[in-house]
């Protein structure tokens, strides 16, 4: 027997609908061209109507893909709904990928319209040769901004929309309809690509909305810092307007005197990022002393906030922050280090250190730790093991690559973490399954970083590994073996290796040893390098060569 109530699809563009009757008139401030818009739920609902409109008069059909180059804006947003309200996909393309990576990603998901900001009109001409599924380029911006390009059909956003009057409705779609497709990092050889439906959309929105959670209100002012092409903007872009939040979209306003000018002028209540952003902030306070009147909560995500950053905002700034943790395939989120009557009370190195922490799992997730038989192990603090996570929200197969299954026999995804739970469901990630780089929240591929460094004539032998950074978290470290009789400067090889991959993928520093330790396999212990010189770049000059 079923039950008796309305069959109600579970739509992105519901939330919309929702925000724009419940919360019309609430505010979104929006940083693009070089100043700052003003618009409403209501007339981002409207203009979202033209975005599918225009989208279904120009032959985009359900499943098909529009790709997004962009910072986080009203227009972005107003594409993200539009192409959902016909069935089609956004796809958010990460600027700061290499170029190659870029043309995989897009030809990979056959993206057939590029919307993009106007500042990667120049990226976009060095690689649209190789981008043959792309038929129109639209920049984001009005006529007056419009770049000059070689791009064919490039128009400029608001010509492009004003050839459509709104007079349109939604489309009517199954739930498990594809909505958003966003790539993993490719940092363990290509990017993947994960496709996110419409009820998996929005229940993670009304999961993440909890108070444990994000927890936004109509009451709050939330300024979008993470970027919506990171990680599906952290869902940020639904449960907003779930919430009926005021937004405020910083675009490239993202140094810390203009994160503090943005939150004191639109007196922002939440915001969310990595923790590279956030020590900008910190530094502009220290440099000014200026207090925070309006902040609350600060979200901290791709990396562990540092004691340093916790105990700033919190004592000084009396800022709530609270760490977040998830990957691509969650959808993103999956828990937050939110405290529980059993933790509230705690103070000092004790607080500190639980609120490091990944956290909890909100209720549609599910954790469990399994050693390397596959055998599960008990939540007691001290057991650790692969960190696997199963529901409705996370990834069972990769787009494009749906032969092969990611799943155990119970339905749980491997994360790719090493990490241990305690009793009361705090989860802490103590390692990497894989050698990765998480520099400011983006992660840098080990691998690729050693395989261009053997690319250069005078190399025997490398190893990148991560080393502790004040502000971005992690660094790369590159320990080098010269072939008998050759000689190599730093210099040299970051020449050699700024050829091959994006400056910020760089080493930090360079070492050259004379051996690197081995398995009994024969591989680079990668590990033994990483205790050898974990501190080397908080470590004084002077005592370096000693590590």
């Amino acid at each position: 027997m079923l039950g008796l109530v309305q069959d109600w699809p579970l739509l992105c563009h519901k939330v919309l609908d929702h925000a724009a009757v419940q919360h019309a008139r609430r505010r979104i401030v929006s940083y693009a061209d070089g100043q700052m818009y003003q618009t409403n739920y209501g007339l981002l609902r409207s203009r979202a109507l033209r975005v599918a409109q225009r989208l279904a008069r120009q032959g985009m059909r359900a499943g098909d893909r529009a790709a997004t180059l962009a910072s986080s804006t009203a227009r972005h947003m107003e594409v993200w709904y539009g192409a959902t309200g016909i069935g089609a996909i956004y796809h958010p393309v990460n600027p700061r990928l290499f170029p190659d990576q870029l043309t995989f990603i897009i030809n990979h998901a056959e993206d057939r319209v590029m919307f993009a900001d106007p500042q990667y009109a120049r990226l976009l001409e060095k690689i649209c040769g190789q981008l043959p599924t792309i038929e129109q380029y639209i920049f984001l911006t009005n006529p007056e901004n419009m770049p000059g390009t070689s791009l064919r059909n490039a128009i400029d956003y608001e010509s492009w929309l004003a050839e459509a009057d709104g007079d349109f409705a939604w489309s009517s779609l199954d739930e498990n309809t594809a909505a958003g497709l966003s790539y993993t990092s490719g940092t363990t050889g290509r990017p993947k690509g994960v496709l996110y439906s419409h009820r998996s959309t929005v229940l993670l929105s009304l999961t993440i909305n909890a108070r444990d959670m994000y927890g936004f209100s109509a009451r709050d002012v939330v300024m979008m810092v993470v970027p919506m092409y990171h990680a599906n903007g952290w869902s940020w872009p639904f449960t907003g307007p779930m919430a009926g939040a005021s937004l405020v979209l910083p675009g490239t306003r993202l140094d810390g005197a203009s994160l503090y000018e943005l939150i004191e002028t639109h007196q922002v209540t939440i915001s969310g990022g990595v923790p590279t952003v956030w020590q900008g902030l910190l530094h502009h306070l220290d440099r000014t002393g200026l207090p925070l009147r309006y902040l609350k909560r600060l979200f901290i995500g791709g990396a562990p906030p540092s004691r340093a950053l916790l105990e700033a905002f919190q004592d000084r700034h009396a800022v709530e922050i609270i760490n977040a943790w998830g990957m691509t395939e969650m959808g993103p989120t999956g828990s937050t280090c939110s405290l529980t009557p059993e933790t509230q009370d705690l103070e000092g190195e004790d607080r500190i250190a639980l609120q490091q922490r990944q956290g909890r799992a909100p209720f549609l997730v599910e954790m469990k730790l399994v050693d390397d038989a596959g055998e599960q192990l008990p939540w007691d603090d001290v057991a650790t093991g692969n960190l696997r996570v199963r529901g409705p929200c996370i990834a069972r197969r990769y787009f494009g690559m749906e032969e092969m299954d990611v799943l155990d026999a119970e339905g749980f995804f491997d994360t790719g973490d090493v990490a241990r739970i305690d009793a009361n469901g705090f989860m802490r990630i103590t390692d990497r399954t894989k050698d990765l780089i998480k520099s400011g929240g983006e992660w840098i591929s080990s691998v690729d970083l050693e395989d261009a460094t053997l690319m250069h004539p005078a190399v025997s032998e490398a190893a990148a590994v991560a080393v502790a950074h004040p502000a971005w978290g992690e660094r790369p470290l590159l320990a080098i073996v010269l072939k008998q009789g050759q000689t190599l400067s730093q210099p040299e090889i970051l020449s050699h290796l700024s050829q091959r991959m994006p400056k910020w993928w760089l080493p930090d520093a360079v070492v050259f040893v004379d051996e690197l330790p081995h398995t009994a396999t024969g591989k680079i212990q990668k590990s033994a390098v990483r205790d050898r010189f974990r501190n080397f770049l908080l470590a004084p000059e002077s005592s370096r060569d000693h590590i």
